[in-house]
This record gives C-alpha cells, sequence and structure tokens, in this order.
C-alpha cells in the first residue's frame, strides 16, 4: 500500500472518530452545539468567585446564574465558555402538540397559589417558553389557568411539565353545560355563577377570573362546536337540547336571576310571573323550537295548547301519559248497586294562561292529580247517588251535557277550558245486568212476536193484493172489452140510426116517387084494368061456359065408371093413374098405417099429404134427422 493511501485512511478513520466523539471534545474545551431539533437543558454544577451562590429559599431553579439548574435554555447554535467540569449541558427533543389537542402546564417553581386559587394566574412568558421571564413575572407554582395550543414550543423541561390533552367537541343537538374549578364564591341566594362577558366560551379562564366569575354551576352554556377548555378550569356535561313541538309551548321556570316584579297581576295569588331573565316563571312561554336551555339553572315544562284528551280508564291511556295513573272511576247508586264507569275530559290550555297554570300548579301532573282527578271523580260519585243504575244507563245523554257544564265551570277557574265531558263504558253490577239482559230478552222477543205477527198480516195481505194485481189483468181487459162493446154498439147503433135517417129519407123520396109513379100508373092500370075487366069478364064467360061444359062432361062420365066400376075400384084405379102421371114414389118416406083396410091406401096418401105440409114448416135441419130408411109411423107410435 502506497504511503499516500495509507495517510487518507487514517484522515478518514480520524474524521470519523472526531464525528462521534466531537460532542465530548467540544465540551473539554468549552464548546456546546445544539442542534436544530434540540434545545438545551443548562444544570450549573458549582459557581465561581463572585457570583451567587445560592437560591431563594423554595427556589431549585436559577434565574440569576446561582447553581442548579438553570431557567435559561439553550437555543439551537453554537456556545462557548460551557466548559464540562462546571455545566452540565441536556439536550432535549422540541415540544410539539398536534393538532386538535392543548398542552397543559404545570410549574415546578415559582411563588405560591393564592389561598382559595387551584389555578395559576397567567403571566407574559412567552407561551411558557421564557422560563426566566414566568418566574421574574411572578408566575406561581402548579397548574396553570393559561395553556398552550397546537404548535411547536421551547419548554424548559426542568419548569415545566406538559400535559397533553383533547380538545372538547361539543355534538350537534347538544348543549354543554359548565361548571367551573376555580373562580370567585357563588353569591348568597344564587345556585350558579353570574354571566361574564369575553370569556370566549370559557376558553380564556384568565379573563373569566379577571372578569369576577364565579367557580361552580354556570348560568351560560357552551353550543355545538370544537373548544380549547382546560379541563383543570372547566368540567363539561353534555345534555340536549330542549325541544319544545309543535301544539305545546314552553314554560320557563329560572331559578337564576335577580327577584323580579310580579306581572301575574293582583287577582292572580298563586305564584309570581316575571319577565325574561329574571327568577321565576317567565311571563313570556318559549314557542315550538329548540332551545339551549341550561336544565340545572331552569326548567322547561311542555303546555300542550291543542285540545288535550284524558281518559280515567283503566286500560287506555293517551301518548301524553298524563292519564297514566288515572282510572276506571267506581261509583254507587242510590239503590246500593256499585258500578264502573269510564270517563273521557278534553281540556284547553290558551298558550297566554299556560304560564299562569305553571305558576299555580307547577307541572301538567299537579294539575291532573290536583284539580282534575278530584272534580271528575267527585262530579260523578255525587251524581250517581242521585239516581238509581236503571235510571242513570237511561239517562246518560243528559247526565253527560250537565257534568260538562259543571266541570268546564270549575276548571274556568284554574285557567282552563273544559271543551267537553264524554261518558264512555258505564258495567253495571252482573246479576243487574243478567235482569236486565233477561227483560230486553223477553221485550225483543215480545216485539219479535209483533213484528212476525204483522208480517204475516203483511203477507196475507201481499197476497190478497197479488192475487188482485194477477186478476187485474183480466179486469182490465174485460173492462176494456165492455167498453170496446159498447163502443161499437154506440158506433152499431149510430151508424143504424144512420143507416135508418138514411133509409127513411130513401123511403121518403121512394114514396114520393112511388106516390107520383103510382098515381101515372093507378090512371093507367085502372085504363088496362078497365079494358081487361071487359076482357075478362067476357073471356070468363066463355071460358065458365066452357068449364061448366067439361065439368058436367067429367061428372058425368066419372058417374058411369063409378057405376060401371064400383066405387073402390075406380079410386084405386084413379090413383094408379095419377102416380103414373105424376111419377109418385110407391115407397114412402114414412109409412102410415092404421085404419081398416079398405081405407088403408087413402089414409096413406092422406098421410103423405098432411107430412108434405108439416115439411113446408119445419125447419131445414129437421131434414137432417131424417133417416134413409122409412120410419113407420101409427097410431100406436112404434119406435124404431
Amino acid at each position: 500500500m502506497q504511503t499516500s493511501q495509507v495517510i487518507l485512511v487514517a484522515l478518514g478513520v480520524g474524521l470519523l472518530i472526531a464525528l462521534i466523539f466531537h460532542q465530548f471534545i467540544f465540551r473539554i474545551f468549552g464548546v456546546v452545539i445544539v442542534p436544530e431539533d434540540k434545545i438545551g437543558l443548562v444544570t450549573k454544577k458549582f459557581v465561581l468567585f463572585g457570583e451567587n451562590r445560592a437560591l431563594p429559599n423554595g427556589r431549585f431553579i436559577a434565574v440569576n446564574g446561582e447553581a442548579g439548574f438553570q431557567a435559561q435554555t439553550l437555543t439551537p447554535g453554537m456556545y462557548f465558555w460551557k466548559w464540562i467540569w462546571q455545566y452540565s449541558i441536556k439536550l432535549q427533543p422540541l415540544l410539539v402538540i398536534p393538532s386538535g389537542k392543548i398542552g397543559l402546564v404545570v410549574a415546578k417553581d415559582g411563588a405560591e397559589i393564592e389561598t382559595g386559587r387551584i389555578l395559576a394566574r397567567r403571566v407574559r412568558c412567552d407561551s411558557f417558553q421564557d422560563a426566566a421571564a414566568f418566574l421574574q413575572n411572578g408566575g406561581r407554582k402548579g397548574r396553570q389557568s393559561s395553556y398552550i395550543t397546537a404548535g411547536t414550543y421551547r419548554i424548559n423541561a426542568y419548569l415545566f411539565d406538559v400535559v397533553i390533552a383533547e380538545m372538547t367537541e361539543v355534538a350537534e343537538d347538544m348543549v354543554g353545560i359548565v361548571t367551573t374549578l376555580d373562580g370567585e364564591p357563588i353569591e348568597a341566594g344564587q345556585i350558579a355563577g353570574k354571566p361574564v362577558e369575553a370569556h370566549g366560551n370559557f376558553q380564556n379562564a384568565e379573563a373569566f377570573l379577571a372578569g369576577g366569575g364565579n367557580r361552580g354551576l354556570q348560568q351560560q352554556v357552551i353550543l355545538a362546536g370544537s373548544y380549547n377548555l382546560n379541563p383543570w378550569f372547566v368540567k363539561l356535561e353534555q345534555v340536549k337540547m330542549t325541544e319544545i313541538p309543535i301544539g305545546h309551548v314552553g314554560v320557563v321556570i329560572s331559578y337564576v336571576g335577580a327577584d323580579g316584579q310580579d306581572l301575574s297581576g293582583i287577582e292572580f295569588k298563586h305564584g309570581n310571573i316575571v319577565a325574561k331573565g329574571q327568577k321565576g316563571v317567565w311571563a313570556e312561554p318559549l314557542g315550538p323550537g329548540k332551545y339551549p336551555v341550561n336544565r340545572y339553572v331552569m326548567k322547561v315544562e311542555l303546555v300542550p295548547t291543542t285540545n288535550l284528551v284524558l281518559n280515567w280508564a283503566t286500560a287506555r291511556s293517551e301518548s301524553h301519559q298524563l292519564d297514566k295513573n288515572l282510572s276506571t272511576i267506581t261509583v254507587r247508586s242510590r239503590d246500593g248497586f256499585p258500578f264502573n264507569l269510564d270517563v273521557s275530559q278534553i281540556i284547553h290550555i290558551p298558550a297566554t294562561e299556560a304560564p299562569k297554570v305553571i305558576a299555580r300548579f307547577g307541572s301538567m301532573n299537579n294539575l291532573v292529580s290536583q284539580v282534575l282527578e278530584p272534580t271528575i271523580g267527585n262530579y260523578f260519585r255525587n251524581s250517581a247517588q242521585d239516581s238509581d243504575v236503571i235510571s242513570f244507563l237511561g239517562t246518560r245523554k243528559e247526565r253527560q251535557e250537565s257534568a260538562r257544564k259543571h266541570i268546564s265551570d270549575v276548571l274556568d277557574q284554574y285557567n282552563v277550558n273544559g271543551v267537553d265531558t264524554l261518558i264512555g263504558d258505564i258495567v253495571p253490577p252482573e246479576s243487574l245486568m243478567k235482569t236486565l239482559t233477561d227483560r230486553k230478552l223477553a221485550e225483543e222477543q215480545k216485539t219479535t212476536y209483533e213484528t212476525q205477527k204483522l208480517a204475516q198480516e203483511t203477507r196475507q195481505l201481499l197476497e190478497k193484493e197479488t192475487a188482485i194485481a194477477d186478476i187485474q189483468k183480466e179486469i182490465v181487459k174485460a173492462d176494456q172489452g165492455v167498453l170496446i162493446s159498447e163502443k161499437i154498439a154506440d158506433a152499431s147503433v149510430k151508424k143504424a140510426n144512420g143507416e135508418a135517417a138514411s133509409v127513411r129519407v130513401q123511403s121518403n123520396a121512394e114514396a114520393d116517387r112511388v106516390k107520383v109513379l103510382a098515381g101515372a100508373e093507378a090512371e093507367r092500370v085502372r085504363a088496362i084494368a078497365g079494358a081487361e075487366s071487359e076482357r075478362i069478364t067476357l073471356t070468363g064467360s066463355a071460358e065458365a061456359g066452357k068449364i061448366l061444359a067439361v065439368g058436367k062432361s067429367n061428372a058425368e062420365s066419372y058417374r058411369l065408371q063409378v057405376e060401371a066400376m064400383g066405387g073402390a075400384n075406380f079410386a084405386q084405379y084413379k090413383v094408379a093413374e095419377i102416380i103414373g102421371k105424376e111419377h109418385i114414389k110407391v115407397m114412402p118416406d114414412v109409412l102410415i098405417t092404421g085404419g081398416d083396410a079398405g081405407n088403408g091406401s087413402i089414409n096413406g096418401l092422406l098421410g103423405l099429404k098432411l107430412l108434405e105440409s108439416f115439411s113446408k114448416t119445419i125447419a131445414p135441419e129437421a131434414k137432417s134427422h131424417s133417416s134413409a130408411e122409412p120410419k113407420q109411423l101409427s097410431g100406436d107410435r112404434k119406435d124404431d
């Protein structure tokens, strides 16, 4: 290895050793180097001649060069004459307070805290980075009212201890109720400290204390947000905001504030109603909404401003729960029967009257228990004693109206409007109910029977009317037929009358014509008749002479024939001759017998002649009954 290379190696090793032991080497020569991320805490081991040798009594941090822990720290840089045998230098990292946190400081040295105080007042010391200024300006030992926020600090650890604490977060819809741990005592007669301004929501403890703030419960509250609160100074409790729903008002009862003048008037003698901010019941209630109310110094009583229903019923309660302790009312009637009844009372409290109601009773529950419950219960008990159970049941409507008026008048005296009183279920004794039920069943059965009877009668009447309705069509048809017939007859009569009149006219005309014609004809006939008469006379005379001559000739001929043939034979001969000439039937349709033998034929012919004359007068249908075979008629009337 060459000489130059050996030299370089030696220099390198020497440099490395120098880097490792430079502090020690520098210290030997009284030089101190403080890096940028450190501070130097100095301890002086002894003092030289001419310097202060002892610390004041009770102190252990040196401010004026005394031996011991030095208040003055070494900031980053190089320092001389800090001999190792006289000074001990301790390098310490800078103090870093992270974001969202604060540094709480405890001083180990300083003046004593004043009697009655628990926190040391703030002094000018550059956020506790100048320990000498802290001690020289009267800084006191112990917990400090001030704190340091997020950042990097040069803190003398010999004098100060720093505790990292979280920032205070008040959540949405919450209220921070504050109790301070230091300050003046609360004034006599008050339960909370008086309000103090300009302390930044209790973040500036020094301003609060300087303003005469009281320790203990505070009237002021903190709303939602992030705050640098010193937990050694402030104790915080988070509660929900006070919500007043729609249909309600919030009557504020303040336990703090000055005694105010009563605004209720001389007629109201049940409590003081004061202006806002004073102690007592505030005359102005809070409307619907959310309010940051300190529940320890104020109380908000919700008062419904809509109609409120209260039920005196064991098994039923409204959502407001004001009637949860109310039960069914048990009363006793005049006849000694106990029975139960359910009652519902509707009330209304105007918003302007709500403070008076609260001033009088303290709460809505007290209003129910002290007024409504005894008033309504006693009214119905008294009302029931004036009547028996049956009458009470029968007069329910009237009693309900009477109760409404009475209870409304009573509630008006308490600044409450009685809207209505309703009687619910009435439960008489079981034995009495059975009697009433039996009676009612009997009455209903009677009514049923009467209804059935009426139904039967109605059914009979219906059937009768139905039958009448069924034949009504025929009756109407017959009536219409009669009317039609009458109309036809009237028409026929009128037609006949017309025709008769026409005939009469025609007859009269014809008669006149016939008269005229008859006159002419008569003349003509008379003329003809005269001529004809003469002709007939002449002809008749001639014919008479002829007939007489012929008759005489025939008579003589017949006489001679009779004498020659005999009367019977001649008669039979003539009959046979006539039958042949006239084509007369030999066998007649009706055979008539009887009489003697000699006259039988003649009698038969006479019978036929008689029947012929009868046939001209008999109805034509008699011919249809004639038999094809001849019927024998005799004097003895032989049947077929």
